[in-house]
């Protein structure tokens, strides 16, 4: 996988608003556009597009809303789905799909039953063009042989097989982020934005940039390191009395900020 230093691109995970999109679908995507962003992630709910992927696309269009890929079930991409499931995002233009979450990931009697799921998944995936992956939570960094879970996948995966680390979920693990990132080189295609701090009642901040985490180290290593070409924003949880997309806006309106910095100390190094 490519460790390219490229300027990546930001969208935003669905799964964050995906109680709004719940009550009005397309109502949503154009509050995000509205917000500034330009890609989405898309997440399960799929609402009235469920199967008219064709119908999903001339919307995004309308709003201009790229797909950099999705998040979907292992269900979808078993042998008997999963043509079906890469048709659909393939008319969407996604370019990755990633296993979001499976609680087998954790468990010692079905991790190795995963795996082999997930390899035979990326290799029918390929022949779309479409790039597959899996995304952490905290218990995948719970000890198992001698490693962690996350490990043992990532060890027991290609080069090529997407690590999406959840920066959020990894430093809430108790885990070093970066350290991920150095572990394993060029893995993080697309990676996780997610704003963490121990206790969520201090002063309940879910804010980028109003946390705990280093976001400038963590930008530049995802690139530098990770060969990041997507980041993605996630909000998991809004401080109180603020909407999720408001909070949205102001984590997205911070990491940018980290961005151009980091991208404008690049060019003065280049020039």
């Amino acid at each position: 996988m490519t460790t390219e230093k490229i300027e990546p691109q930001l969208g935003v995970q669905l799964w964050s608003v995906r109680h709004e999109l719940n009550r009005d679908f397309s109502g949503t995507l154009k509050r995000l556009e509205a917000a500034g962003f330009n890609a989405i992630e898309l997440a399960t709910e799929l609402g009235p597009y469920k199967e008219k992927p064709k119908e999903l696309r001339s919307l995004l269009e309308q709003l201009k809303l790229k797909v950099s890929g999705a998040h979907v079930s292992i269900t979808q991409l078993l042998p008997e789905l999963i043509d079906t499931t890469a048709t659909y995002y393939q008319t969407l233009g996604a370019e990755y799909l990633i296993v979001g979450w499976d609680p087998r990931s954790w468990n010692p009697n079905g991790v190795d039953k995963l795996i082999s799921q997930l390899r035979s998944a990326q290799s029918a995936l390929s022949k779309y063009g479409l790039k597959m992956g899996f995304h952490n939570h905290d218990k995948e960094f719970s000890t198992y042989q001698n490693t962690t879970f996350w490990d043992y996948i990532s060890q027991s995966t290609d080069d090529n097989f997407i690590l999406q680390l959840d920066i959020g979920w990894a430093s809430a693990a108790g885990k070093d982020p970066i350290n991920y990132l150095k572990r394993y080189p060029g893995r993080t295609y697309t990676t996780h934005f997610k704003s963490w701090v121990p206790d969520e009642n201090i002063n309940n901040k879910a804010i980028v940039g109003m946390d705990l985490i280093d976001w400038p180290s963590i930008i530049e290593a995802s690139i530098e390191v990770g060969g990041s070409q997507w980041i993605i924003l996630e909000q998991e949880t809004a401080p109180k009395g603020m909407e999720t997309i408001e909070a949205l806006i102001k984590s997205k309106a911070n990491l940018q900020q980290y961005l151009s910095s980091y991208i404008s100390t690049r060019k003065d190094m280049k020039s």
